[in-house]
């Protein structure tokens, strides 16, 4: 058993001001795909020139937030926001949606491939390898903020969070870290260190990420306010997960079949 980490979840406060290091970990994880963005626009595959990356940074960062913050309240908050749809623009009460992100980015990364006169899967697939660098930082602002936790557990790792009763829990954020962050970068860098078939890439990242969701949601506590949707073990993740392994694993597939056609 492992006591939480004292952590003050503010970073820095000047007077009124405080920066929250949640809101770090955003940070941190858009300079961590716009630095490695620099290096991977220096290929000769690169569908964008290297001064675009700046531009390709922002419109990604937009659609996250956007789509993250529509998606929470949509997927998992949307009797409150009929009830006060003033709710959406409360961000610092927290609450953000990988898959409401998700496809904010698709539809950021569709206006800035049309800006660009670059085909948007062609787009995606180049942003692939550098999507986790922003997960991993996102789940360790999720851990640092002491939420979204696992389930009780009596392995030798669970933590005891701060208002989650004295039982230890599994660090889900941290395993969420590991796999949709580390895990998935390190498959995805390895796999695209040389060209692939179009669309490829980005049902390899749909499709592992989905799977690794859906794993992880074996050991995270559902949301309250939803709790499990059937079986006593569906969760709203995993079925929102569900259509990312099938999309993935078909783009994955026709890609593959497309290459072999054009070959032979």
């Amino acid at each position: 058993m492992i006591d939480f980490p004292n952590i003050d979840p503010v970073a820095v406060a000047i007077g009124p001001l405080k920066i929250h290091w949640y809101g770090l970990m955003y940070l941190v994880g858009f300079a961590g795909v716009w630095l490695l963005g620099k290096h991977r626009v220096k290929r000769p595959d690169a569908p964008i020139e290297p001064d675009a990356i700046d531009d390709l940074v922002f419109y990604g960062a937009m659609g996250a937030i956007l789509g993250g913050r529509t998606g929470y309240i949509l997927f998992y908050n949307l009797q409150h926001f009929l009830a006060d749809p003033i709710i959406i623009f409360k961000v610092w009460q927290g609450g953000m949606s990988f898959h409401g992100g998700l496809l904010g980015v698709f539809v950021a990364m569709w206006l800035f491939a049309r800006k660009q006169r670059c085909r948007v899967l062609q787009l995606i697939d180049f942003l692939a390898p550098l999507a986790p660098v922003g997960l991993f930082a996102g789940r360790i602002g999720n851990f640092i903020n002491a939420e979204l936790w696992g389930k009780t557990t009596d392995v030798p790792w669970g933590v005891v969070f701060p208002n989650a009763g004295p039982l230890p829990r599994h660090p889900s954020q941290l395993y969420e870290a590991l796999l949709e962050g580390l895990l998935l970068f390190v498959i995805l860098w390895l796999y695209t260190s040389k060209p692939r078939p179009y669309m490829a890439p980005t049902g390899l990242v749909l499709f592992c990420y989905g799977c690794f969701r859906f794993f992880v949601e074996f050991y995270r506590l559902p949301d309250a306010h939803i709790g499990y949707l059937a079986f006593n073990w569906l969760t709203m993740g995993q079925l929102l997960s569900l259509p990312m392994i099938l999309l993935g694993g078909g783009m994955f597939f026709i890609a593959y079949r497309k290459r072999h056609e054009t070959v032979s």
